[in-house]
């Protein structure tokens, strides 16, 4: 109920006011049925902006530190995401990606639409990243399409930590559904879970029309971090 009442009555209309989005092939989004919807993550703002614009609802697979963080601000992050029907996966340990796919899963067995960002985190610089495997794990165990989508403008529409987002034109472009069912059976095969994963990417690459990097993002995310803190805490040579 309280999904509904976001995205007509209290977040939806504002949305749509101040960024006024222009959304192409939304044709591409099937009227029923269990479909993944794969698309490029640039801002916080995505969260709210794909369902505001889809006629259908969508859950998302979002991070658990949504749902965990401290005082008034993490209370009611935690109590928006859940009042929307989003669901929390832990990131952390070896068991986060079965946990993640056993999740999203359960969305696809009720015939709904699944959102997920392949790239596992916000892109901190605008640029796409290499996607991980889950979703095409996903894709084949639910023998579901995969509809490739870009957000164009988020980033500059609200960047990482910035709280507030900038008034931005902000275009969110659906692609044509990816058919996968030629792998059928072979979601344990990693060459061709790589392979589907790099397709679904490039279908996004394609739409986004973004630079793209063959690395993932909280790898080149940490790798910078701690170049950043080198700089900054240069280590003393040995005398």
């Amino acid at each position: 109920m309280f999904y509904y009442l976001l995205k007509y009555v209290l977040l939806g209309p504002l949305l749509r006011l101040v960024f006024r989005p222009r959304i192409e092939g939304l044709e591409h989004i099937p009227d029923s049925g269990a479909a993944i919807v794969a698309g490029n993550h640039l801002s916080f703002s995505d969260h709210f902006l794909m369902p505001a614009v889809l006629k259908r609802r969508i859950t998302f697979l979002a991070k658990a530190e949504y749902f965990t963080g401290p005082g008034i601000k993490g209370r009611l992050t935690a109590f928006f995401f859940r009042s929307a029907g989003q669901i929390p996966v832990d990131r952390s340990g070896k068991e986060a990606g079965k946990a993640a796919i056993r999740e999203g899963l359960g969305v696809l067995r009720k015939d709904e639409l699944l959102g997920i960002y392949p790239e596992g985190t916000r892109s901190h610089d605008g640029r796409l990243y290499k996607g991980k495997v889950g979703v095409a794990v996903m894709a084949l165990k639910a023998q579901v399409p995969v509809i490739p989508c870009a957000m164009i403008g988020t980033f500059e529409a609200q960047p990482p930590g910035k709280v507030i987002p900038n008034i931005h034109p902000v275009v969110i472009r659906f692609g044509k559904p990816l058919d996968f069912s030629r792998y059928a059976g072979m979601e344990n095969e990693k060459a061709i879970l790589r392979a589907i994963t790099d397709e679904i990417m490039y279908a996004i690459l394609k739409l986004s029309d973004q630079e793209y990097v063959d690395e993932y993002a909280a790898v080149v995310k940490a790798a910078e971090a701690a170049a950043a803190k080198e700089r900054k805490f240069p280590r003393l040579p040995l005398s």
